[in-house]
């Protein structure tokens, strides 16, 4: 609800302007790229379940801010602008804490499908979510779907207050010490299958995966509707995601022909779906799309978080979560301006050709690594190595 709330504020405050959408996530996202690294850092070293209330806590109250500031009728630009970027600081702590919170809860036998279904939660979230932001913008306004967003973290400190903390399965927490960030660097660098996967993630991340600003301005600038049609659009996208997620949480360990197969059919989707004609077969192919991007998200997460310690997992998933959302404030304005020059449309189809080439390369890149043939590497059944 934040988001698609959030994105349709800039919009009406700066009359469609793509380049500022773009501004507007980036500046979400450029605290990933700064600091997302000492946010693994702090996973490691503090418990987790304490951070959690913390940043929980201090994202509900920047979204009622936010909330008040548009209900009063005093807010600008800029302040959108300021409190993104304020929720994305606290994100850079919450992401990977919530993401290795994940093997506390269940333990160790149980966290590939964990993790699978952790993506299939926040997914199912993600469908109600841009369906209630539509239908409340509509009928209400824009800062009714800030507030109702800002209650609903009650119900997420609840549940972390609620849980029982005997049944957990804590992790060695990490003592403070120098390098510790080196530590985590050389780890992923020794092993080919986690740099490489990264850097998969990156691209399709940065490039590709900018649906929140081309969703919107396919709504709006192509297919001239409304908030309602701009939520149903972010609905059935994530309608696909969540069988991707389902899916994934079958297979109980993800393997790297997963990953590079999945990646190559999204950016092939995604470029298809950037040339359709009218609105209702735009979101038929979203359905698709989206199953094919959580199918390589949820996949990229497992590998990375099952192939990698527990004594460094905290870092190694900040840096994840680097490559993840750190490239959002070079991917969305840039999506946003080639919006802009090139038409909405040109935004969605180069994501899809620079996803898919960066999937090519991997397979190439991870085949002469195991000395593998490049051309035969996707017919065989790959592991996340290590």
């Amino acid at each position: 609800m934040q988001r698609v709330a959030q994105d349709w504020l800039v919009l009406e405050l700066t009359h469609g302007s793509g380049a500022a959408l773009g501004i507007a996530t980036g500046l979400q996202f450029l605290p990933q790229l700064l600091f997302s690294l000492w946010g693994g850092v702090i996973a490691d070293r503090y418990p987790k379940r304490r951070i959690l209330f913390v940043t929980q806590a201090t994202m509900g109250a920047l979204a009622l801010i936010l909330g008040v500031l548009a209900l009063t009728g005093v807010v600008v630009v800029w302040h959108v602008y300021l409190l993104a970027f304020a929720l994305g600081l606290v994100a850079v702590v919450d992401n990977p804490t919530r993401q290795t919170f994940v093997a506390e809860m269940v333990g160790p036998a149980g966290l590939a499908n964990a993790i699978a279904l952790n993506s299939a939660i926040f997914n199912l979230a993600r469908i109600t979510g841009p369906a209630v932001a539509g239908l409340v913008i509509t009928l209400v306004g824009t800062p009714a779907a800030f507030c109702v967003n800002a209650a609903s973290f009650g119900a997420v400190l609840a549940g972390l207050k609620l849980m029982r903390p005997a049944e957990l399965h804590p992790m060695e927490r990490a003592p403070r010490a120098r390098g510790q960030l080196r530590e985590a660097l050389a780890y992923v660098q020794a092993r080919p299958s986690l740099w490489l996967t990264l850097a998969l993630v990156f691209f399709v991340a940065t490039f590709g995966m900018n649906f929140q600003v081309t969703t919107a301005l396919m709504s709006r600038g192509v297919f001239h509707t409304g908030a309602g049609a701009f939520g149903l659009a972010s609905t059935v996208f994530a309608v696909g995601a969540l069988g991707g997620a389902l899916l994934s949480a079958r297979r109980a360990r993800p393997g790297m022909r997963l990953l590079l197969t999945t990646a190559l059919v999204f950016g092939a989707l995604e470029v298809v779906t950037g040339l359709m004609p009218a609105f209702w077969s735009f979101l038929i192919l979203l359905v698709p799309t989206g199953l094919a991007l959580l199918t390589f998200t949820t996949t990229a997460n497992s590998t990375i978080q099952l192939s990698t310690t527990p004594a460094v997992r905290g870092r190694v998933m900040g840096l994840y979560m680097l490559v993840f959302l750190g490239g959002a404030p070079l991917g969305s304005p840039l999506t946003g301006w080639v919006a802009e020059q090139f038409g909405a449309r040109m935004s969605l189809i180069a994501g899809g050709v620079i996803s898919f080439l960066a999937a090519v390369v991997a397979a190439v890149l991870l085949a002469r690594a195991q000395g593998v043939p490049a051309r035969g590497y996707l017919r065989i059944r790959g592991t996340a190595r290590t």
